[in-house]
């Protein structure tokens, strides 16, 4: 693919697209989606329904340059890096694509680089995962930011923090990233009608998220969905616990009801929407990084204090010419209307199985967390009820 011409200012090629969460995000912000790169085959399928037209390679190893445009994304693969995965780190198979990514992105004369990725690529092996893209990133001349947010800034109800990080040869990405802090929502504004946790869990952890779910998993390592689990206090016996469907875990992403469902065909099916939902960016995300790219604003260079060499990454830096500065700035930018998890929970919820809910007790009773008593009594009377002689 040979690259020729003068990128417009809202052009986009979008590289590991997925089904397109940044892209979607930044065409709401008034942005073009003109390229994309999706090697596996249920995404490439939405992608195909989604973005009609749009050019679409699959395997980003046979791709020699991009075409112009104004923006690459990258929200490369986490297989490496996240704690359910993995954590073979910045060199691991999946997550080592990313090299690929930098190495079209340095030959290329696109005005911003966007990259998203899991919260865990700041600590892990001891922050190396981060200080090989910074390093090479500053290497080709860029100047980067990154920052942590959580996607319940842009009013889902979903726990999800990923760091979003933004570079440029020409533009300041301090300009984007670190301008608005709104901090974090008042738990005073939050109901207490639902409560999302990790039914896989027990032992180490609940994920305990009110008027909201912990983050949405692309599914097991052997390819089998796991939504968290909903805690519904108001709701009768045996309707207090739930899972959400795949149309409730779309909306979680800020997704239209049923974007996935051309994926449906694939041998994989739910299975296959899971992972693909699970995977994604939030599309509220991307929609905030787009209108401050459109209209950036002035940031207080009193919140960066210089970060030193082989300290931990923190939740939000900015670095050039191989030093770095972190940023105390919160994973809240904005404080977007709240959509409340048991409002938005369509109808494709099912009941928690017997055999979900009794393994999740087991382990609860067997551990040391702390868990709302009330919580214990109604999950023993959902294990009794859902029993099956």
């Amino acid at each position: 693919m040979r690259e020729c011409g003068v990128p417009d200012s809202r052009s986009v090629s979008a590289l590991f697209a997925g089904v397109g969460g940044i892209e979607i995000g930044l065409e709401r912000a008034g942005f073009r989606t003109e390229y994309l790169v999706e090697r596996w085959e249920p995404a490439q399928t939405v992608l195909r329904h989604r973005f009609p037209g749009v050019r679409l390679d699959g395997d980003i190893g046979d791709v020699d340059a991009l075409p112009p445009c104004f923006v690459v994304t990258a929200g490369f693969p986490c297989t490496d890096l996240s704690q359910a995965g993995m954590t073979a780190g910045i060199e691991g198979r999946q997550s080592g694509l990313v090299r690929k990514a930098l190495t079209l992105v340095g030959g290329h004369g696109a005005t911003w680089v966007l990259l998203e990725n899991v919260r865990n690529m700041l600590p892990l092996h001891g922050g190396r995962a981060m200080a090989s893209i910074t390093q090479e990133l500053s290497r080709m001349g860029f100047r980067w930011a990154y920052r942590l947010v959580d996607s319940r800034f842009t009013g889902v109800p979903q726990r999800r923090q990923r760091v979003i990080l933004l570079a440029s040869r020409t533009e300041d990405p301090r300009a984007v990233l670190f301008v608005d802090d709104a901090g974090e929502r008042d738990e005073a504004e939050l109901r207490e009608d639902a409560f999302g946790f990790f039914w896989t869990e027990g032992l180490r952890g609940l994920g305990w998220c009110r008027d909201g779910v912990p983050t949405l998993k692309g599914g097991s390592t052997i390819g089998i969905p796991s939504p968290p689990a909903v805690w519904l206090p108001g709701q009768p016996n045996g309707a207090k616990f739930v899972t959400p469907g795949i149309t409730t875990a779309e909306r979680l992403q800020g997704f239209r009801k049923g974007w996935t469902a051309p994926a449906a065909g694939h041998h994989r099916g739910e299975g296959a929407r899971w992972k693909l939902v699970g995977n994604a960016v939030t599309v509220g995300v991307s929609a905030w990084v787009g209108r401050r790219l459109v209209e950036p604003g002035t940031w207080d260079e009193s919140l960066s204090t210089r970060l030193p060499v082989g300290a931990p990454w923190p939740t939000a830096a900015w670095g050039e010419r191989g030093r770095a500065w972190s940023v105390d700035v919160s994973p809240w930018p904005e404080r977007r209307r709240y959509k409340h998890l048991l409002d938005l929970m369509a109808d494709d919820c099912v009941p928690l199985s017997h055999r979900a809910a009794a393994g999740f007790l087991e382990r609860l009773d067997r551990g040391r967390l702390r868990a709302p008593e009330q919580f214990r009594l109604d999950m023993k009377k959902h294990v009794e009820l859902t029993h099956e002689p």
